[in-house]
């Protein structure tokens, strides 16, 4: 995951820097350095990616036209 990616999803999600780095137990400032492009330990960044995951985004890789998310599709018969 980058950075882009970690502030498109968040924003996607309708989530804060607090929402995030509380769901990935991670304080807002480190969530805050990784969205500025700061290098994180990996554990780290599989933290918050794992959140992102979980709270339903599906990480794009890079294919030639840059990397990206999306929005998992709400499962049969869920609002």
């Amino acid at each position: 995951m980058q950075a882009v990616q970690c502030k498109m999803a968040r924003t996607a999600l309708g989530l804060g820097v607090r929402d995030l780095a509380a769901a990935a137990g991670v304080s807002a400032d480190t969530v805050a350095r990784f969205e500025r492009g700061d290098a994180l330990k990996d554990r780290t960044v599989a933290a918050l990616q794992a959140a992102l995951e979980a709270a339903g985004v599906i990480f794009i890789e890079e294919n030639g036209e840059g990397p990206g998310v999306r929005l998992r599709k709400a499962a049969a018969g869920a609002n």
